[in-house]
């Protein structure tokens, strides 16, 4: 069972969609209630896609010094140059690795798409090595799903 209730952050975000919320509400709606979960979610970044650069656009957590990205570097622009999700258990293993905070472990990244179109992603930083099962990745997914259809 994963530790993200992914359904009451999906009905969270229909409900303030339904209530008229924008862009940047849903993205911070999206952001707060998946680091609510607790551990092992220490921080999470809601990065959009614009032209050759993912752009951040609301996080929860720890502050961030990247605020854009190039498609093809870190974890994130591997994310939407291969145009698939990444798991990364151990972050000091990955090469081109863009350290958010030194505290950091772990690394799961979501795309957001729509149809074949990549949106965005849902990056979520873990203190804790490896924490990231397969049900904690379909319930992160579950939410990029969700505003995928919302935005």
């Amino acid at each position: 069972m994963a530790v993200l209730d992914a359904d009451r952050v999906v009905a969270a975000l229909r409900g303030a969609f339904t209530h008229d919320a924008g862009r940047h509400a849903l993205l911070q709606l999206a952001a707060d209630r998946i680091r609510d979960a607790g551990p092992p979610y220490t921080s999470v970044y809601l990065y959009m896609l614009h032209g050759p650069e993912l752009v951040l656009e609301a996080w929860s957590g720890r502050v961030t010094d990247h605020t854009r990205i190039a498609v093809g570097t870190g974890v994130c622009g591997t994310a939407v140059a291969t145009g698939k999700d990444q798991n990364v258990g151990d972050v000091r293993a990955v090469g081109n690795y863009l350290a958010c905070n030194l505290d950091t472990r772990s690394e799961l990244v979501v795309l957001i798409r729509r149809g074949a179109a990549i949106l965005g992603q849902i990056d979520v930083d873990s203190d804790v090595p490896d924490p990231f099962t397969p049900a904690e990745e379909a319930a992160v997914r579950q939410v990029a799903d969700a505003l995928a259809v919302l935005l």
